[in-house]
This record gives structure tokens, sequence and C-alpha cells, in this order.
């Protein structure tokens, strides 16, 4: 074990004052900074309380002061004036139930970014696909109901689902089963609906949908935390959740937010894709990091979680997108797909391995 690998260790034992929650799970560790005779940690947390620093250099002192190393505290802290009243600072979380609106799928998986045009659509296309390559009836639920794209994606713009008995019957695509609110909708329609009525959308669509064979139905999130995750997490269980992120750091501060919702609302973090990791020049195939190298890795020592796949841009990916064949389908033997193909077969070991169990954290 490395002394980084330790410090890690040591401050995943402290808890945020006032919390239940470590600083390394929080997102509190900015970076571990090695220098010359030791090392600088540095931490970045928002707080209400004036006394929160000292409380939480105390407990990190506690913990580190026995390592055999120096080391340097740096801390980057925002002071918010306590609510009136007296109120808590930070909303609590929404309470995780035992509702399960999808209880006869066995698996149920949500790939989610906090941020918008990381490609998590794109991904969730194609992984939908490798799955189902190994075997399994896979399902794929559209559930961004401002901005759904998984219609033109597969090349099912337009096509309106079939009725049996008082449900819908998703559509049958490149041998998965696929719904979306794109198929109910004008597809040059806005849809300005308030959180509430998200949810319900959301709601009829694991209800009223038959299901019926799928053994893991793969979801689809809208970038962000907000009305739809809440109502995702209250009203089924799942499985698990992939984070999609790209290599820059703006990108993971917001994946990053990602991986702490769903630890919060007790759903086990599978782990973190980078996407868009390098461009593979197709005339001479010299790799170039557009965005930036290192970070999801980075990232994913840092919370804990694997790094799954890095995933290049590949213009045939685009193409996909934009004339419905997924690149999964169209070049099943290229070199992208077949990274598709093992984060596939990562993705079902993780989940098939008892991922219920896994001590997550809140």
């Amino acid at each position: 074990m490395t002394n980084r690998d330790g410090i890690l260790q040591a401050l995943q034992g402290v808890k945020f004052p006032e919390s239940e929650t470590d600083i390394v799970t929080m997102g509190c560790v900015k970076e571990i900074k090695s220098l010359e005779g030791g090392f600088t940690i540095i931490l970045d947390f928002v707080t209400g309380k004036p006394d929160t620093t000292s409380v939480l250099e105390e407990r990190i002192r506690k913990v580190l002061d026995p390592l055999d190393f120096s080391y340097d505290l740096k801390f980057n802290v925002v002071e918010m004036a306590p609510p009136p009243g007296g109120a808590k600072t930070a909303p609590a979380s929404p309470p995780v139930t035992n509702e399960d609106l999808l209880e006869k799928i066995p698996m149920k998986l949500a790939v989610a970014s906090a941020k918008g045009g990381v490609g998590k659509s794109t991904i969730s296309v194609n992984l939908a696909l490798a799955l189902a390559r190994l075997g399994l009836k896979v399902g794929l639920l559209d559930a961004d109901i401002h901005g759904p794209s998984i219609p033109m994606m597969l090349g099912i713009q337009g096509q309106y689902p079939k009725m049996d008995g008082d449900r819908l019957v998703p559509l049958d695509v490149y041998g998965i089963k696929a719904m979306s609110i794109g198929l109910l909708l004008d597809p040059d329609a806005a849809v300005i609906w308030r959180g509430p009525m998200m949810g319900k959308a959301l709601e009829q669509l694991m209800t009223d949908v038959n299901w019926t064979g799928v053994d893991l139905l793969l979801l689809d999130l809208p970038p962000g935390t907000g009305d739809i995750q809440i109502t995702l997490t209250q009203k089924t269980k799942l499985n698990g959740g992939i984070v999609i992120s790209t290599p820059q750091d703006v990108a993971l501060a917001d994946a990053i937010r990602g991986i702490t919702m769903f630890r919060k609302v007790e759903v086990p973090v599978l782990g973190l894709v980078e996407n868009m990791s390098t461009f593979i020049c197709p005339h001479c195939l010299k790799e170039t990091p557009i965005f930036g190298s290192g970070g999801g890795r980075r990232e994913a020592e840092r919370l804990g979680v694997p790094l799954l796949a890095q995933i290049p841009i590949d213009p045939r990916i685009v193409e996909g997108g934009d004339t419905g064949h997924p690149l999964v389908v169209s070049y099943p033997d290229s070199p992208t797909a077949r990274v598709f193909g093992a984060l596939a077969q990562m993705t079902l070991e993780i989940l098939s391995s008892g991922l219920k169990d896994r001590k997550t954290l809140s």
C-alpha cells in the first residue's frame, strides 16, 4: 500500500461533523499532492457552522498523525449563513421506500450523469445491445422525460407502441425491448412539465408497460439529481447504478455528485465510465487525449469505485446515433464495440455477484 492509499484509507474513517458519512464518500477530499518530504491534502466543503473546520482538522490529525510521514492540510471552505429558525443547512435525503413497481424484473440498472452532454444515452443504448449479445433479455427505458433521445438512436421515431390489454408493449428493436416518452408524444413537441408531472410520467412508464420476460432493465436517466432520480429511487429497488463522465474536471466534478446521489439513496454504485477518453486518428492510429487524461481513473480511485471502461471518441458512434444504427450493431467487431462488450461483461459479473448485499453508504 502506498502512502497515498494509506491516507485515503485513514480519511475514510473520518466522519463529517454532524453526519454519518465519511469525508471521502462526501467528496470533501479534493486532492492529495505528493511533495518533497510529505503530502499536501486539500479539502473542499460547504458549511453553515464556524467550528466545522476546526472539528474536522482535529479528527483528521487524529487518524493521520500515527502514520509515518509528514503532511499539511489545506481547507477550501465556503461558509453559508444558517437558515432562519435553526433549520438544517441541507435538505434530508429522499426516503428509501419498500415499494418496487418493477419487482418482477430480476435486475434493474440505472445509467446516470449529473452533467449533460457526456454521452450517457449513447452509452446506455450500446451497453443495452452489448448485454443482449451476452444472451440476456434486455429492456431499455428512456427516463429522460424532457429530452428523450433513445427513439432516434434506435431508429424507432414515429413508431407508436401497440397495446396488450391496458398496457403498452415496448418496441422490439435489435433484440432489445425499448420504451420512451418520445414514442408517445409529437417528436417536435417540447415537454414543459413540472416535477410532479415528470415523476408521474416515469411511474406510468414503469407500471403501464408490459416488461414481461425482461432479465435486465436498463434505465437511461436525465442529467442531474432531481425529481426523476428521486421518483425512480422511491418507486423501485435498483440493483445498481453506473455514472458516466468525460475526462474533463468540470464533468468529473458532476460525476462525483452522481455517485454521491446513488449512495445517499442506498443504490450500489457499480462504477464510473469515462467517455470520450481519447481520440484515435483513423489514418495514423495515434491516440490523443483531447479532453485530458487520467481524470476518470484518479476520481474512481479516490471515490473507491471501479473504472469500468474508457470509451474512445469514434466517429462511428456519432454516425450510429444519428442514423439509428448503433455502433455495437453496425460495427460489432470494431475495437470500440469490443470495449462495450467488455463493459457489458463486467457489468453482468458485478450484478450477478450478489450486488444487493454489497455495503453502501448513505
